[in-house]
């Protein structure tokens, strides 16, 4: 009897595991940050495992390959899904770059970022479509002000960082518009 107890216990971790890590992979395939307790990445990955599974074998394709592909677009469309309807908040663009607001697990983990001193709405996006040139620009623009030029130094310089600032998405069109308009009027004085 601890036999089959033993490989019934091993069975179902096995089955814990890959359905964490088909979660997590969905979760990856998504943009965008989606903090949410492990409980809720296995049961995406359970149920897009078991679901895709079905959905695989009902149109009649029996390789292993072939459903579990489909249970991990269907744990993808989970994600998504969640993203959608509970957290609302966009799948793909800017917006989907912005820490959550609502959803299981979000607000403990904001509080944890708090915590460690970090404004979870300030957050630079991440993520193969978020703006590359962001962090180069900021930090040259940092470097350069840590060196002691001023902006009236070389005006053309810091225009062209605003600018690299801006077309990154790192500044808004209001805070472009500001920050160019500060720098203008600082040049008349």
């Amino acid at each position: 009897m601890t036999v089959v107890a033993a490989v019934g216990a091993g069975t179902v971790v096995g089955v814990l595991f890959s359905a964490f890590f088909t979660g997590a992979l969905a979760r990856l395939a998504v943009p965008g940050p989606d903090p949410m307790p492990i409980w809720l990445t296995i049961l995406i990955g359970l149920v897009g495992s078991l679901g895709g599974g079905g959905i695989a074998y009902a149109a009649g394709w029996r390789s292993a390959y072939g459903i579990s592909t489909v249970g991990f677009f269907v744990a993808i469309l989970l994600v998504v899904g969640y993203r959608h309807f509970v957290q609302r908040r966009p799948i793909l663009g800017r917006g989907a770059y912005r820490f959550p607001e609502r959803g299981f697990g979000v607000d403990e983990y904001r509080r944890r970022l708090q915590r460690a001193g970090i404004d979870p709405d300030k957050v630079a996006p991440t993520g193969p479509f978020a703006p590359i040139k962001a962090e180069p620009a900021a930090v040259r623009a940092a470097a350069a002000t840590a060196a002691g030029d001023h902006p009236t130094e070389n005006p053309a310089h810091y225009l062209g960082l605003l600018e690299e600032l801006h077309d990154s998405g790192v500044l808004s069109d209001e805070e472009y518009t500001a920050a160019r308009t500060r720098l203008l009027e600082s040049l008349r004085a």
